[in-house]
């Protein structure tokens, strides 16, 4: 039996509880639990760029996505706020025979869970972001990309705006996001 992080099992827990129905949505419950590298003092200051879920299957895929809150080219939420980091493992996992994956909804070749909310100033670089992830799902695990959905043949191509993957994220929840192409993260 696999022993997980204690950080992995508070994760597993909260989203067992939403999707129970039983926590309540919004920039509050984000804030409720922190995650505990944010202790350190804050240093980046410029507004990163969030996705929310588009689509929750209950066949365990989920479809993470911009909508009309996002920013991709200068970022949409001010450092200062409190969300999780979207997190993706992509272990080269095929697509599932019920997505058909292209530029704007690609397939991200694994799985994908959140953090608990940490501040965007405390996201000081992509590899600081990639450490929480590595430190809650362990190694391979890195904040999801923009760019991250694959498409055609053999998976090759890369889109952009959102992707689909293995995973159970509660709706109505907003989450950081990289773009490696756009001055659009609180480290910009």
């Amino acid at each position: 039996m696999k022993v997980l992080p204690r950080t992995r099992l508070a994760v597993l827990a909260a989203t067992a509880v939403v999707a129970g129905g039983l926590l309540a949505t919004g920039a509050a419950a984000q804030a409720a639990t922190v995650h505990p590298a944010t202790v350190h003092p804050a240093t980046a200051t410029h507004a990163g760029m969030t996705w929310t879920v588009a689509q929750q299957q209950s066949n365990g895929e989920v479809h993470v996505s911009y909508d009309a809150t996002t920013n991709a080219y200068a970022g949409d939420t001010p450092a200062t706020a409190v969300l999780p980091v979207l997190c993706l493992v992509a272990n080269g996992a095929p697509a599932p025979a019920d997505i058909t994956p292209g530029f704007y909804a690609g397939w991200g070749e694994g799985w994908v869970g959140l953090t608990p909310a940490v501040s965007g100033t405390t996201l000081t670089s992509e590899a600081t972001a990639d450490a929480l992830c590595a430190s809650d799902f362990g190694t391979g695990a890195k904040e999801a990309e923009f760019h991250d959905g694959h498409y055609g043949t053999g998976l090759s191509s890369t889109g952009g705006w959102s992707f689909w993957a293995y995973g159970t994220i509660p709706t109505g929840v907003r989450f950081w996001v990289a773009i490696d192409d756009q001055p659009a993260n609180p480290w910009s």
